[in-house]
């Protein structure tokens, strides 16, 4: 006999009424996805982790307002997560050096995928290249490539997060797929490293 494991919203419900372990068991089923997405915009494990941490701290205060009408409890903690990143590092100011960093994996092979013109680019571009290049990107763009392409959110999902229309979504994805093409074009002359490019699905 199956057992159906309980919705987001089921554990929300019983996180709201004081029930401890549906804090831990949505921790450990949205964490993940909430610290990768900070690390994809600001490049910062320090604050990517404060960030993951803040948010499920959120959950726990009495004006919590979530409206499962509006879509997914995922796509509703990755925008309280967008928030927190925009007031820590500042509107137009997500940039961070990765040369800093000790930590962080890949970028994710979606980037890659068939019907995008940056899978020929990637197979002569270094990991290292594409995450400072992802990281480069104006927010509002790069914010669209981390949603669509890394966290893998409907258009629908992501327009809800960034609080803007489906076809601004799509238009801005365009223009941020040939912003990092020509971001990445000088360095086609690098020797391919396509196991370093399927190392993972993200930067952490």
């Amino acid at each position: 006999m199956t057992v159906l494991k309980p919705t987001d919203n089921e554990l929300l419900s019983g996180i709201l009424a004081g029930d401890e372990e549906a804090f831990a068991a949505l921790y450990r089923r949205r964490q993940g996805g909430i610290y990768r997405f900070a690390l994809q915009m600001s490049g910062s494990t320090a604050l990517s982790e404060d960030v993951t941490q803040e948010v499920f701290m959120i959950l726990m205060r009495d004006d919590f307002n979530y409206d499962a009408s509006r879509g997914p409890l995922q796509a509703f903690l990755i925008g309280i997560a967008r928030n927190l990143i925009r007031q820590r590092l500042g509107r137009e100011q997500f940039y961070v050096s990765m040369d800093d960093e000790q930590e962080g994996g890949s970028v994710s092979d979606r980037l890659y995928a068939d019907d995008c013109p940056l899978e020929e680019l990637s197979r002569g571009e270094t990991i290292e290249s594409i995450r400072k290049a992802v990281l480069s990107l104006p927010a509002r763009y790069r914010e669209v490539v981390v949603l669509c392409e890394l966290q893998e959110l409907s258009y629908a999902d992501a327009a809800g997060i960034l609080q803007c229309a489906i076809g601004t979504v799509r238009s801005r994805l365009h223009r941020a797929r040939g912003m990092l093409i020509e971001k990445l074009r000088p360095q086609t002359t690098i020797e391919p490293a396509p196991d370093r490019v399927k190392q993972a699905r993200c930067f952490a």
